[in-house]
């Protein structure tokens, strides 16, 4: 059983459970709260955080029985007001509501015009990304063109749901079938939104795409520049989100775009200083030298020993800057925590590189010591 202050258990606990079964009972009389509190209760702690999604779906297609036109009514009556539209970011609504989106995706599958109406008024109160992909696999065609009209509603919550709902790579969402040129209409549209929960969205949207296919995103990059539909501070904040994992690999095309030249002529050194242990820290100086005051990215890649004798790599931001006089100097703590518990250290022969404009420029061996 899960125990302690875990993110699903503050997301998924009683009291949460308490204040939506209070709301559904102020909007149907013959919902019973303390058996749907209780039903839920006796095994919410057991699940993970998706299962509890579903298993509270459940609880409530069980104590609402039927389809969704026959619950719709009960639904939208128990929804709180719609977050505030004044927001234009990190307003994400509470947690509780999303297992209303896989009740709607179970019991609305058949009926996708109704479905859609009330995940716009769900997702006023919580993203409903989740639950429309269901919908966008069995009615692509459908939704897509309710998505268009989605583009200009008046809530950012629902243009929002548009890119993030069309997401390729959308965590914990299922896949979905459509080409990744499909939804690049709509964010065509949503590029030149005036909300950074939205235009996030659309860049997290194309930084998914990069996995597969960066020409056609660095492509659609420099059309809506040409555009010139978007602030331009706030495109080329878009463009670096958008580019992030491009940057990570080093790509050309990328570094180009953000103003750095992976040709340029720059001398790196890379030095380690002192012991390297686990639990404290890795310290070390890089020094950069070229022609004048050009731009530079400055990327540190680590080989960490994994089990099997295997190694694996991860790149870290270390500075976006620009040379001055031709010379640049940095310094880097990069902490080794050694009670993580998603990437454990193991001691022994590792190497530390330096990478700028998306090539490696120098690099180092050094000995992480238990």
């Amino acid at each position: 059983m899960s125990q302690g202050f875990s993110l699903k258990d503050q997301l998924f606990n009683a009291e949460k459970t308490r204040y939506l079964a209070g709301l559904f009972a102020g909007a149907e009389a013959s919902f019973d709260a303390g058996s749907f509190e209780a039903q839920v209760m006796s095994r919410l702690l057991d699940l993970e955080l998706k299962e509890r999604m579903a298993w509270i779906a459940e609880c409530l297609q069980q104590a609402l029985p039927g389809e969704l036109p026959d619950v719709a009514p009960i639904l939208l009556r128990a929804l709180p007001p719609p977050l505030d539209p004044d927001k234009t970011d990190d307003d994400f609504g509470d947690f509780i509501f999303a297992p209303l989106g896989d009740w709607v995706a179970v019991v609305g599958i058949d009926y996708p015009d109704l479905a859609l109406d009330v995940l716009a008024e769900l997702t006023q109160r919580f993203s409903m990304e989740w639950a429309i992909r269901p919908f966008l696999n069995r009615y692509p065609d459908q939704v897509l063109e309710r998505m268009e009209q989605w583009c200009a509603h008046d809530s950012y919550h629902v243009r929002r749901l548009v890119s993030e709902g069309t997401r390729p790579r959308l965590p914990w969402g299922q896949a979905v079938g459509l080409e990744l040129t499909d939804p690049l209409p709509l964010l065509d549209r949503l590029h030149s939104d005036p909300t950074r929960y939205v235009t996030r969205s659309v860049a997290n949207h194309l930084n998914d795409v990069t996995k597969k296919d960066p020409e056609l995103v660095l492509g659609r990059l420099r059309t809506w520049t040409s555009a010139e539909k978007q602030d331009t501070d706030e495109l080329r904040w878009m463009t670096s989100h958008t580019l992030r994992g491009l940057v990570k690999a080093g790509h050309p095309g990328a570094m180009k775009m953000l103003g750095f030249d992976p040709e340029a002529e720059i001398t790196t050194t890379v030095q380690v200083n002192g012991d390297a242990r686990i639990g404290e820290a890795l310290e070390f100086d890089v020094t950069l030298s070229g022609e004048g005051d050009q731009p530079v990215l400055v990327d540190y890649i680590i080989h960490f020993q994994r089990a099997g004798g295997k190694t694996s790599a991860k790149v870290h931001k270390l500075k976006q800057t620009a040379l001055r006089d031709g010379v640049l100097s940095l310094s880097k703590k990069h902490k080794l925590k050694g009670n993580a518990t998603t990437f454990k250290l193991f001691p022994g022969a590792h190497r530390l590189e330096i990478q700028v404009n998306g090539l490696i420029r120098a690099s180092v061996e050094f000995d992480l010591l238990a």
